[in-house]
């Protein structure tokens, strides 16, 4: 009997084992999958006036067919929820900025995103853009141009919690 006990014991042990296996596999690895999801600026970003300060909206970065775009979920004044892109020269001319796509085209260049345009609604103007993670995944430093990076302006945007 006991011979039966300890067979069912090992068996039992082999068992949690393998199941322990599965789980870590099936998780990515635990660790590694955790920290994945900041080394891609894929997620909800919160945009930082670079005059105030403040933040100003929030922004959806996803990626189609490779290559990465934003659309803003929502601002953090009611008001610019309901505001158009009245000086937008494209076909986002007249569309509300809550859902405005903003970020265009990124593709991915060793530790950055380039190649890209970014929509500036206050002015209705396009720029050249190039973005790269910053602080471990946590800050996007966002720097839009007009032919070479020189002349431009920075921002830097945080996760969203």
């Amino acid at each position: 009997m006991f011979q039966a006990v300890a067979e069912a014991m090992r068996f039992g042990r082999a068992w949690c084992a393998v199941l322990a296996a599965a789980w870590v596999f099936g998780t990515g690895g635990g660790v590694a999958a955790q920290t994945s999801a900041t080394d891609s600026p894929l997620g909800l970003w919160r945009t930082i006036d670079d005059k105030t300060g403040k933040p100003r909206s929030v922004v959806r970065i996803y990626e189609e067919n490779g290559r990465l775009f934003g659309r803003i979920v929502r601002g953090f004044d009611a008001r610019e929820n309901e505001r158009r892109c009245t000086l937008c020269s494209d076909e986002r001319r007249d569309q509300l900025l809550r859902g405005l796509l903003i970020i265009r085209n990124f593709k991915p260049d060793g530790a950055e995103y380039v190649d890209g345009d970014i929509l500036d609604p206050d002015n209705g103007k396009t720029y050249s853009a190039r973005m790269k993670l910053e602080e471990g995944g946590r800050k996007l430093a966002v720097r839009g141009f007009v032919g070479i990076s020189l002349f431009g302006r920075s921002q830097v945007w945080e996760r969203e919690p």
